[in-house]
């Protein structure tokens, strides 16, 4: 089977008045107008490979919020290609240039019907459209699971000590990757040892320190589980509402439940969430307009 050619990219926009704008870029080898994307770069995550993307083709340093539905098409000689896209809101102050001008020669900032009009792909089109017609972001939450640390069973002592492990180091090393791309201003832990463990490296990216935080532990001995969620859930929306961006480290038997609650969902089980990964939750105000998988 012809492997997949794997890319990512970036809606990126910016106010303009009451309005906003959309960035498009030019591709003189190609004589068409895209939004800005490009290929992975080997094992690179998808979104990190979106930021970089739209740095290189724009001059832009942009913080994603969402993600948009991804694009997938067959190329020249029948490779298939799959486009995963963010809705990013690009950074306060001038743009810089296209780092390449053999591949990006010119970078607009349209309203959205004349990025309609002047985008080359439907794909893009319908995209810019998706973007139009969602309530604007205000705030952004990450919600992320420890990371690997090992078999409870097979560790004596205080589990709430039991440490990540090699492959959650790894782990936690992307995880900070990721997460700085969107510039969390407060890191939030459980009080399990590994789950502090898992936001350390985002903590040294930032130089932010990591706050401790027994609501999004998973509820002890004799504890009732719903009241352990509605608490989570609570103190959740609290600090969605004290800044645009947080980084929140929990466990798995609290985070699908979570989820549900925050959507109105009678099901937790479409919420589970393997060890290292993670959720990005998209605010409009008080309003939860998007959970995206990270």
């Amino acid at each position: 089977m012809v492997k997949p050619v794997r890319a990512a990219g970036g809606v990126v926009w910016r106010p303009a008045g009451g309005d906003i704008e959309i960035c498009v870029v030019h591709r003189p080898y190609l004589a068409d107008w895209s939004l800005p994307k490009g290929k992975l770069d080997g094992s690179e995550h998808t979104l990190a490979a979106a930021v970089r993307e739209v740095l290189e083709e724009t001059g832009l340093r942009a913080e994603p919020q969402l993600r948009l539905p991804g694009v997938a098409y067959t190329m020249a000689g029948g490779v298939p290609k799959t486009v995963d896209f963010w809705l990013m809101k690009a950074a306060e102050g001038a743009a810089g240039e296209p780092m390449d001008p053999s591949e990006v020669d010119e970078v607009r900032w349209l309203a959205p019907p004349d990025a309609l009009a002047r985008l080359t792909y439907p794909d893009d089109r319908r995209l810019v459209e998706h973007v139009t017609g969602l309530p604007p972001v205000t705030a952004v939450t990450l919600l992320i699971r420890h990371a690997k640390a090992g078999k409870r069973k097979e560790f004596n002592g205080d589990d709430a000590l039991r440490p990540i492990d090699e492959r959650g180091r790894a782990q936690a090393e992307t995880m900070g990757v990721v997460a700085e791309l969107f510039a969390p201003q407060r890191l939030v832990a459980a009080t399990p040892l590994r789950c502090r463990q898992t936001l350390e490296p985002l903590s040294a990216r930032l130089d932010l320190p990591i706050v401790t935080d027994s609501a999004f532990a998973e509820p002890a001995e004799g504890d009732e589980p719903p009241a352990r969620i509605k608490g989570a859930a609570d103190r959740l929306v609290e600090l969605r509402a004290a800044g645009p961006a947080v980084a929140i480290c929990s466990q798995g038997k609290v985070i699908p439940g979570l989820l549900a609650l925050l959507e109105g969902a009678q099901d937790p089980a479409p919420y589970k969430t393997p060890k290292g990964e993670g959720w990005v939750l998209t605010w409009s105000h008080d309003r939860l307009v998007a959970l995206s998988r990270i």
